[in-house]
Formats: C-alpha cells, structure tokens, sequence
C-alpha cells in the first residue's frame, strides 16, 4: 500500500463529515441535558416517548455521535484507524435507529416521516464506514 496525496474531495467530504458528526454530539447534548420546561412543552405522546427511553440507548446513541465525529477526526488526520472508529459508530446507529423504529412507538409518534433522519444519519453512518475503507484501500489514510 503506498501513500497517495488526498484530493479536494477528501477534503470536502472529511470536513463536511466532522461537521455533521458535531451536530450529531450537539443534539446528543440537547438530548441528555434537556430541561423539565422543554420536557413539558413536549406533546404528550412524544414526552411518553421520551421518558421510556432505557439509559442503554441512550449510551448507544452517545457511541455513534462521539463515535462519529472521532472517526472524522482521523479521517482528517489520514488516519487508517478511522475506518474501525466508523464501523463502530455505523453498529451503534443502526443497534438506535434499530430500537427507536422497530421497538418502540416512534412511527406512531412522529408518523413515516419520522424515518427519514433515522434513515439519513444510517446512510451517511454507512458511508463513512464505505468511504474511509477505500480511502485506507487507495492509501491515503495510513
């Protein structure tokens, strides 16, 4: 495996990748520290929702947003060991999206087009998990 300079491309996916990973940790933040007001402007069936919610997923989801935005990190840094920090983070999204949509009353609550960000952060998850493995394969992460 040789070293090859990383195009603007990589550039551009690398940075927009960090940045939606720190959206990710700050909506995780808001999650976490949310205030009894915000708890009790919510509609009723969404606080229920909310409230329900076991401590584990809640550390699942703070594996794929912190898991996330370390694996762009290293992506930035050229690092090969973004690609195992990115297969860590795409299992957790998919072991939240999994529960939240399939174990839970989510679609009832928010309706199908509650899908659609769960839908959106697992594609992305699963790109970067593809992305950062041919960037390793093409040599530009070491």
């Amino acid at each position: 495996m040789t070293s090859n300079k990383p195009t603007i491309s990589f550039w551009i996916i690398s940075a927009l990748a960090l940045i939606w990973n720190l959206i990710g940790v700050m909506a995780f933040s808001m999650d976490i520290m949310m205030s009894e007001e915000a708890l009790s402007a919510m509609p009723e069936a969404e606080r229920l929702l909310y409230e329900s919610a076991p401590a584990w997923s809640k550390f699942v989801y703070g594996v794929a947003v912190f898991g996330g935005t370390l694996g762009s990190i290293l992506l930035l840094m050229k690092n090969g060991s973004a690609k195992r920090v990115f297969i860590v983070s795409f299992i957790a999204i998919i072991i939240q999206m999994g529960y939240s949509l399939l174990l839970t009353n989510a679609i009832d609550v928010y309706g199908v087009a509650g899908t659609i960000m769960p839908a959106t952060v697992a594609l992305i998850g699963g790109f970067l998990v593809w992305y950062s493995n041919q960037s390793k394969s093409s040599g530009i992460l070491v």
